[in-house]
Parts: structure tokens; sequence; C-alpha cells
């Protein structure tokens, strides 16, 4: 083994996990379905001083039935679902035309909480999608204005990157001028919840999984080893 590899295993190894006092879920008073305890969920690390509570971990296959996964924002969860957005030509908007299913992972480490969320996945109106764009910052505008998402900058790095810079701020200063703008691609994606599952994490290893899964027009509450 390399000192470089030694080096790395012993820090990964040193690194704990849950040092502060976590709470308990108690499955005789969850309701009855999933979006309530996902949103005081989504309060208490807000309150916790989770950072970035709203990011999350969407999973997508490709045509070759490959798994992807990346981190991106949620815009919401509602009765329909959790919603986000990407544009439809990128590499995840492609994958969800092709086989439109995907799983999110929510990760909450000051609670020691994670929840995953499984299902179809259909795109919202387009009224919607442009509304949706029209809410965003300047910055996220701009992002959404920037290029063509996922695709190759041609040429070599360091010229590419070049072009890279001056893309974004060509974008930002559009974004800025025009905040009403256009990003014709952009669009907003519903997860529909098939399942979705609470995790609460114990210090000695006793978590509890508790999973709510669609039965046709109800919720069936089940409890998972760990």
């Amino acid at each position: 083994m390399s000192d470089a590899q030694k080096s790395f295993r012993e820090l990964l190894h040193a690194q704990r996990v849950w040092d502060v006092p976590l709470p308990r879920l108690d499955p005789s008073s969850v309701p009855a379905e999933p979006l309530p305890l996902f949103h005081a969920w989504f309060a208490e690390a807000v309150a916790a001083g989770q950072t970035e509570p709203h990011t999350m971990t969407l999973a997508t296959v490709d045509p070759e039935g490959r798994p992807d996964v990346r981190t991106l924002m949620m815009h919401d969860a509602d009765g329909r679902g959790w919603h986000f957005a990407t544009h439809a030509t990128s590499a995840k908007g492609r994958q969800l035309a092709a086989r439109p299913y995907a799983a999110l992972g929510f990760y909450w480490p000051a609670q020691g909480r994670q929840v995953r969320v499984r299902g179809p996945v259909a795109p919202a109106s387009r009224e919607e999608s442009r509304a949706d764009l029209r809410a965003r910052s300047t910055g996220a505008l701009a992002s959404a204005l920037t290029g063509s998402q996922s695709e190759v900058l041609p040429g070599e790095v360091l010229p590419a990157y070049e072009d890279l810079v001056r893309a974004s701020e060509a974008a930002w200063e559009r974004a800025a001028a025009e905040p009403d703008a256009e990003a014709e691609t952009w669009t907003l994606y519903v997860v529909e919840p098939r399942e979705v599952e609470f995790f609460q994490g114990d210090a000695r290893r006793r978590h509890v999984r508790l999973r709510y899964r669609r039965e046709g027009d109800r919720w069936v509450r089940e409890l998972l080893w760990p």
C-alpha cells in the first residue's frame, strides 16, 4: 500500500458519524401519509442548522439501463410530488424522456436522517416551468441561459474554459437586464411518490426505517430492518 493510500485510509477511518444527540422516530405517532412527515422533518433540519437541506440526490438510468446520479435542489414538495427543474435537453432530461422513473435522496446528518423517494416522473406544464424559472435568482437564471447543459465544450480544456467564462458572463449580464428571459428547454419535473422511506439514525445502530408504500389510493406503512 502506498503512503498516499495509507494516509487517505487513516483519514477516512478517523471520521466520526453523528457526534450529536439524535432525535427519535416513534412509528406509532407518524401521519398516515408521507408528505406531512417530510414537511416536519425539513423544518426540523432547518431549525437544527443543517446546511442546504433542500439539496437532494437525483438518480436516473440511461438508455442502456446504467445508473446515473447528481445533486440538485428541490423546488417544492406538495400533493403531486417532489419538484425539481432542469433543461429537457440535459443528460438527466434525456434520460427521463427515455425512462421516466427516478429516485431522490435527502441526507440531513445534523439529525442523522435520510429520506428516500421513488416513483414515476412527469414534466409540469409549460406555464409552471416558466414560472419556476422566473422565481429563480439572477445567478440561477444566468446558469439556465448558459450554453447547452451536459454538452461537451469543444477544443482543449483551457480554451474551452475561457469560452465558458465568456458565455457565463454574457448570460449573467442578460439575466440581470432581462429577469423574464426565457430558456425554452427549462422544464419543471415532478416525482410522483410510490415509495417514501424515512431513516432515523441511532448511535447504537438501532436505526428506524419507516417506509410508506403506495397501494392504489392508500399508503401502507411498514418498518424495515436496518
